[in-house]
């Protein structure tokens, strides 16, 4: 199953996505706006980011962005991270983020994680009358577990309604998508926008000289996620594989992910614009299977659902 996505003019969502996430953040409103346009430049016409993002300033500043291209791009938006998964929460982080946004429609609505205390049901009620109001017109969820996903799709098929997009960490530090995420897009026909292809930054090799400026130095929830010795180990060897390769090493983790059978789609992210063109690199780099087969043998291959070793 295939699942194709377009903008309001039905411009097709670009093969890779753009995360806004450090818009009024670390990103100041002109490193932002170098960003927004270099994305352009690549072809990039899918935008991401949340009703929690940086207090609102993410949403605003890509509603000033975007303004001028709207109709040809994809703008995706999430809530619910924080107060639940209930009617009343969804509909007024929906409100304020389509206030912050200055658009009625919003192109994605995500459901930004599983909440276990609200009937899916009633999740799922709510978005399938943003997309009868025309408010949205893809449902997409994040950070759920695969069983999660069949769950919300077999409620959602009694709405008529379909998940279009699924949104799970994904790079050569953290494999556990392909164990049945992936699989589980694939035959659903869920487009899966994968985040964090560069772990965190870990593979960009920038920690080996000890940069104190990124994530991993001062978060201390991405921190924790990558502090496992064999995953600073495989960034080390992806950046010695990218230097005889004359690459850049985030170049190869971005176009890693991208070339997976699943066809996923990385939500590519950055500070400013020097930070951000080895990603975009990926945008035009042609990977072929045996570097690809290379580059996946720098990590640990996840055990396979069943655990069944003897099969993997």
């Amino acid at each position: 199953m295939t699942q194709t996505i377009s903008s309001p003019n039905g411009t097709p969502i670009s093969r890779f996505a753009f995360g806004t996430m450090q818009f009024g953040g670390t990103a100041s409103e002109r490193d932002s706006a170098e960003m927004f346009e270099a994305c352009l430049d690549a072809g990039i016409t899918h935008f991401d980011t949340a009703y929690l993002y940086t207090d609102g300033a993410s949403e605003t500043i890509l509603a000033t962005l975007a303004a001028p291209h709207r109709e040809r791009l994809v703008i995706a938006t999430k809530v619910g991270y924080r107060g639940g998964a209930g009617a009343e929460n969804l509909r007024s982080q929906f409100d304020a983020s389509r206030q912050r946004l200055n658009m009625d429609h919003v192109d994605v609505l995500y459901l930004h994680r599983f909440d276990a205390e609200t009937p899916i049901e009633e999740t799922l009620e709510t978005f399938a009358k943003f997309k009868a109001d025309g408010y949205i017109s893809y449902v997409g969820l994040s950070n759920f577990a695969a069983w999660q996903v069949v769950k919300a799709a077999w409620a959602a098929s009694k709405l008529d309604l379909k998940i279009d997009l699924l949104q799970p960490m994904y790079s050569l530090v953290k494999r556990q998508a392909e164990v049945e995420i992936l699989p589980m897009c694939a035959d659903l026909g869920i487009l899966p926008a994968t985040y964090s292809p560069l772990g965190g930054g870990l593979l960009t090799g920038k920690y080996s000289a000890k940069d104190t400026q990124g994530r991993l130095a001062t978060d201390e929830r991405y921190a924790a996620r990558y502090d496992v010795y064999w995953m600073h180990i495989t960034a080390v060897d992806l950046s010695e594989l990218a230097a005889a390769r004359d690459a850049h090493p985030a170049t190869l983790a971005a176009a890693w992910v991208a070339k997976h059978g699943a066809a996923p789609s990385p939500i590519l992210s950055a500070r400013n614009l020097t930070q951000l063109e080895p990603s975009l690199a990926a945008t035009s780099f042609d990977m072929d299977d045996a570097l690809y087969a290379e580059i996946t043998a720098l990590s640990q291959t996840p055990a396979p659902a069943t655990d069944r070793l003897d099969e993997a």
